[in-house]
């Protein structure tokens, strides 16, 4: 085929590496990744960290000394040098049976995921958390503003996409930022892309990959949209998005999906 899908690597590469840590990122980079995937949190002292949880996740993360982590504990009440006490590498996340933990890594500093990428050419593609507790996390105007100051500090501004399912966080990225790309992520499938798009402000669409239609991804195109499903981890769900033509593809296994891209296009 001779359009090339670009590839995201969903949390860095979590079927082989640790979720959301820098050796994850550093895989993904090695494997030749187009994009690397990442979720967010803030730690009390407005610190923006790489992690999928608002809290502690005692299934892939041990506390200070090894000991047990305490579910209740979240990011948001830690300073940063507290949350750097915990390991969060090693761990095997008994859902990727193939994934090889990194005894001592840690969750990382936002700032240190962009310094790992910046000379690469890498892209980012940086995920605001805002869960239903606002004491969670800043408001979504707060957020993106520390987003795109961290870009900005490492000279990646327009190789940052900013994504989320809280819309109010896209809005406010068009604001301060209207160059930046923004994704509306979606994992309901029941309104119209086109529309979900328009009340984000965004330009990609960003569904759960079993909503994916060729219907739908036509209908996206037809209104300036990319359309970037997320997380496809087998070869007969990556052909068929290949052939509904979406333009990228967010996976947790980017390695497998480049090798198999290698193969078919």
């Amino acid at each position: 085929m001779a359009r090339r899908i670009l590839v995201h690597g969903h949390r860095g590469c979590r079927a082989v590496r640790p979720e959301n840590t820098l050796p994850a990122f550093e895989h993904a980079i090695r494997a030749g990744v187009d994009v690397l995937e990442m979720d967010l949190a803030v730690t009390a002292d407005d610190v923006l960290v790489a992690s999928h949880d608002p809290h502690l996740n005692p299934v892939i993360c041990l506390g200070p000394g090894g000991a047990p982590v305490d579910p209740k504990v979240a990011i948001r009440s830690l300073r940063y040098q507290q949350l750097a006490r915990y390991d969060c590498g090693s761990l095997r996340n008994p859902a990727y049976p193939h994934q090889s933990p990194v005894p001592g890594a840690r969750i990382p500093r936002l700032d240190e995921v962009l310094r790992l990428g910046a000379a690469t050419g890498v892209w980012f593609n940086i995920e605001t958390k805002i869960p239903a507790d606002a004491a969670l996390t800043p408001p979504p105007e707060r957020f993106a503003a520390l987003v795109l100051q961290a870009v900005r500090r490492h000279g990646v501004e327009k190789r940052a996409i900013l994504q989320s399912f809280d819309y109010r966080s896209l809005r406010a990225m068009k604001k301060l930022a209207p160059w930046m790309p923004l994704a509306a992520l979606d994992d309901a499938g029941k309104q119209d892309w086109v529309e979900l798009a328009r009340s984000a402000q965004a330009g990609i669409i960003s569904p759960r990959y079993d909503f994916v239609t060729l219907e739908k991804v036509q209908a996206a195109h037809a209104a300036g949209l990319q359309v970037v499903p997320w997380t496809p981890n087998e070869s007969q769900h990556w052909r068929r998005l290949l052939r509904a033509g979406v333009d990228a593809i967010i996976t947790d296994d980017p390695e497998a999906l480049i090798a198999w891209l290698k193969l078919v296009e």
